[in-house]
C-alpha cells in the first residue's frame, strides 16, 4: 500500500504519490572531501535523487558542512551508536539523518535527536537492519526474524509518535529477500509513513543486482516503497544507481534514458548478435531520451515480437534490416548495422519523427518476406502455435456434435 504520508529530503518529496527516489551511499571517507564530492557528482549524473554519506566521526561532521553546501542533490547523514553525531549532523545542514534503533541508544536518545531536527525542519529516517536490532529483539530474531523487523520499527513509530514527530520515513533491511519482503508488506499495512526499500549487504554487482530485483520488485509491484537504495560490494556507488533505475524502469515506474530489448539468441543466430548489443548498449549510454531499442537475432520470426519498439533491428547472414514501430524502414550491411540503426535514431531526435524512404522500406519489406519463405520450413515455436491454433479450429469444424471436439487421428 502506498504510503499516505509525505517528506520532503531536500527538495525531493517522498511518499505520498511521489515518483519513487533513487538513493545510494558514498564508498569513500566522508571526511576526504575531495574523492566524496567527485562519487557526489558522479551519482548524480547517473541519476540519484538523494545521497547518503557515513558520519561515524567528528571530522566526518565537518566535512558535511562542505558537503551539504556543494552538493548537486539532498544529502542524508548515516548515523550509528553516537547519537549526539546525528545531532551535530543536522546542526551541520544535513538534509535528513538516519538513526538505527538497535544501536542509537534508546528512546531517551532518541528524544534528543528530535527535539533538535524539530528545531531544525530536518527530517529523520528510522532504519532498521536485522544486523543490529534492539537487545530485546535479538532472541526473537533467530526464531521470528520478520516479527523481530516489524516490532523494532513499530516500537520506534510508536516512539515518534508519542515525540509527536512525523516527520520521517521508515526501513527495514534484511540479507535474506524473503524477509524483506515478507517484514514490509506487513509493515506497510501497519502504518502510512515512507518507507525506504533495501536489501542491505546483497552481495556484488551479479548477486546484488538479482537479489535486490527480486525483493525490492516484487514490493514495487505491490505498491510498496516510496524510495529505494541497492546496496552492492563495489566501490562505484553509480552501479547502484544504475541498477535502481533499471528495476524502475522495467516496472514502468519511472522513465529515465533509453530500454534496450534484445532477444535471447537460439540456433537460428546468424550474426554476431553479442558484439551488436554490447555496442549498442554502449552508444545508448550518452542518450537521456526513454527511446526503446530492439536487437532480434534472426529475422524468421520478422519483427511482430518487437513492434512496440521505437527503433529495432532483425538480421540475417549478410544483411539486416532496420525498423520502427513495427515497420520496416531499410535494409543494410550487417557491418554497418550500429551505425545506420544510430543514424535513424538521431534523425528522428532531431526532427521529432521518423523520416520514412517508401523505396527503401519497400525493399525491405521484399527482403524480409524473401527470408522468411527461405524458412518456411521451421517449426518456430510461432509457427508450431499457429499449426496447433489451426488444427484445433478443423477439429471444431469437422466435429457432429455442436461445441465438442475430438483428436484427428
Amino acid at each position: 500500500m502506498a504510503s499516505a504520508r509525505q517528506i520532503h529530503v531536500g527538495g525531493v518529496p517522498i511518499g505520498g504519490g511521489a515518483p519513487v527516489a533513487v538513493q545510494t551511499m558514498t564508498k569513500t571517507e566522508t571526511a576526504n572531501l575531495g574523492p566524496t564530492m567527485d562519487q557526489i557528482r558522479r551519482v548524480a549524473e547517473a541519476g540519484a535523487d538523494i545521497v547518503r554519506v557515513a558520519v561515524p566521526r567528528e571530522q566526518d561532521v565537518e566535512a558535511l558542512k562542505t558537503i551539504v553546501r556543494d552538493s548537486p542533490i539532498p544529502v542524508i547523514a548515516d548515523i550509528h551508536f553516537n547519537h549526539t553525531l546525528a545531532i551535530k549532523a543536522i546542526e551541520a545542514g544535513a538534509h535528513c539523518v538516519r538513526i538505527n534503533p538497535g544501536n542509537i541508544g534508546g528512546p531517551e536518545k532518541t528524544g534528543e535527536v528530535v527535539a533538535v531536527a524539530k528545531r531544525h525542519g530536518t527530517p529523520l529516517r528510522v532504519g532498521v537492519n536485522s544486523g543490529s536490532l534492539p537487545k530485546h529483539l535479538r532472541d526473537l530474531e533467530f526464531t521470528n526474524p520478520v516479527e523481530a523487523l516489524v516490532s523494532a520499527a513499530t516500537e520506534w513509530v510508536e516512539l515518534m509518535h508519542r515525540l509527536d514527530f512525523l516527520d520521517f520515513k521508515v526501513s527495514m533491511k534484511s540479507t535474506s529477500v524473503p524477509n524483506t519482503i515478507a517484514s514490509n508488506r506487513l509493515l506497510a499495512e501497519k502504518i502510512d509513513h515512507p518507507l525506504h526499500l533495501g536489501v542491505t549487504e546483497a552481495g556484488t554487482k551479479w548477486t546484488g543486482s538479482l537479489k535486490s530485483a527480486v525483493g525490492l520488485g516484487t514490493l514495487l509491484a505491490d505498491g510498496i516503497g516510496d524510495t529505494i537504495r541497492i546496496s552492492l560490494s563495489t566501490f562505484h556507488a553509480e552501479e547502484e544507481v544504475k541498477v535502481a533505475w533499471e528495476i524502475l524502469k522495467a516496472l514502468k515506474l519511472r522513465e529515465r534514458g533509453p530500454v534496450l530489448i534484445a532477444c535471447p539468441t537460439c540456433g537460428r543466430l546468424q550474426f554476431d548478435m553479442d558484439s551488436v548489443v554490447a555496442e549498442v548498449e554502449r552508444r545508448l549510454e550518452a542518450y537521456d531520451d526513454p527511446i526503446e531499442v530492439s536487437i532480434l537475432g534472426c529475422a524468421v520470426n520478422g519483427i511482430g515480437e518487437a513492434r512496440h519498439a521505437d527503433f529495432g533491428i532483425t538480421g540475417a547472414k549478410d544483411s539486416a534490416m532496420i525498423f520502427s514501430r513495427g515497420e520496416p524502414l531499410r535494409k543494410v550491411p550487417t557491418e554497418r548495422l550500429v551505425d545506420e540503426l544510430f543514424t535513424e535514431i538521431d534523425r528522428s531526435l532531431k526532427t521529432g519523427r521518423v523520416e520514412v524512404d517508401e523505396s527503401k522500406a519497400a525493399e525491405g519489406a521484399q527482403w524480409l518476406e524473401r527470408i522468411e519463405e527461405e524458412n518456411a520450413g521451421e517449426l518456430t515455436p510461432e509457427r508450431l502455435a499457429a499449426l496447433e491454433a489451426e488444427a484445433a479450429r478443423l477439429d471444431e469444424e469437422d466435429s457432429p456434435v455442436d461445441g465438442r471436439r475430438f483428436t484427428r487421428a
